[in-house]
């Protein structure tokens, strides 16, 4: 079942029907309740859901994560009972100084966390992540496709 979803990132549009997201539904998203949300919460609102790519190759699952001024330990990438990848961390909010002023606050501090379930192909015991350039990097390799063997039954009689 192929569906048209618009992404609440970037405006990009997919013809891809994800089956695997388990991407919990966050109010502070919805438009009917931003104006009831605190604005510290909204000013943390960017960062709560890391934007993420997914692609699928013949040989794995990759899966790419844009976590901009965050280091490798503030990130965890967990993998849980039934095939589900976490990927969690905090951004900490800048000290303020007494004396600065502050002219305007536009980058995200707080956690954020975005769970996905796996496909049935996944080799859970064998992924693998790195962190470049504000970049996370999740490869989940794939079981091998083991193309049917054809055996020849000779025919008595």
């Amino acid at each position: 079942m192929s569906q048209l979803i618009p992404s609440l990132f970037g405006g990009r549009r997919t013809n891809v029907f994800d089956p695997f997201s388990l991407d919990v539904w966050d109010p502070l998203f919805s438009s009917a309740l931003a104006n009831n949300v605190p604005s510290s919460a909204r000013e943390t609102a960017a960062i709560v859901n890391a934007r993420i790519d997914w692609k699928e190759t013949p040989q794995a699952h990759v899966i790419k994560a844009d976590l901009p001024g965050l280091k490798k330990e503030q990130v965890k990438v967990e993998v849980e009972e039934g095939r589900v990848l976490q990927i969690s961390g905090e951004r900490s909010k800048e000290e303020e100084e007494k004396n600065d002023k502050w002219h305007r606050i536009e980058r995200s501090s707080g956690k954020f966390m975005r769970r996905f379930r796996l496909p049935e192909d996944a080799v859970m015991d064998q992924i693998k992540a790195s962190m470049e350039d504000g970049v996370l990097t999740v490869t989940v390799p794939k079981k091998e496709d083991k193309k049917p063997q054809v055996k020849t039954v000779d025919i008595s009689g």
